[in-house]
């Protein structure tokens, strides 16, 4: 799936969303865009049980996925545990070694300016990591 056509495959997964969580992913999505330009938005994981599949964004590998749950829109950063959270944006999936989350409530306020240079620290991540290999 080319970029444009992931871009168009999200689009419709937002606008279908009825209620405060297609806004906030909308929103989460254009911080995670505008992060930098190595940023490639792209749609995984498609199934029956999910046809609209999950919303991806890469810059040198995975950066992190945007998903819908009934209570809350999650952004899981995919080396998340590897990245500073000087903010303490990182409210899930706290226990792994891998991945780190943030669960986004109705009502709740996310400091952008710190989502913005924690997805500019992932992508540096994954460029350093780049380069070594």
């Amino acid at each position: 799936m080319g970029d444009d056509e992931a871009s168009l495959a999200i689009d419709t997964l937002v606008a279908g969303i009825g209620d405060w969580r297609g806004p906030a992913l909308a929103r989460l999505r254009d911080l995670i865009r505008g992060a930098s330009p190595e940023v490639v938005e792209e749609v995984k994981w498609r199934k029956p049980s999910n046809p609209a599949g999950v919303p991806t964004w890469s810059a040198h590998g995975l950066l992190c996925t945007g998903e819908v749950y009934r209570t809350h829109v999650k952004v899981t950063f995919a080396k998340g545990a590897a990245l500073e959270d000087p903010d303490g944006l990182f409210n899930a999936s706290l226990d792994g070694n891998l991945r780190r989350a943030i669960d986004l409530r109705e009502g709740e306020h996310l400091d952008e300016a710190a989502f913005l240079r924690l997805v500019q620290a992932a992508v540096a991540h994954n460029r350093d990591g780049a380069r070594r290999s």
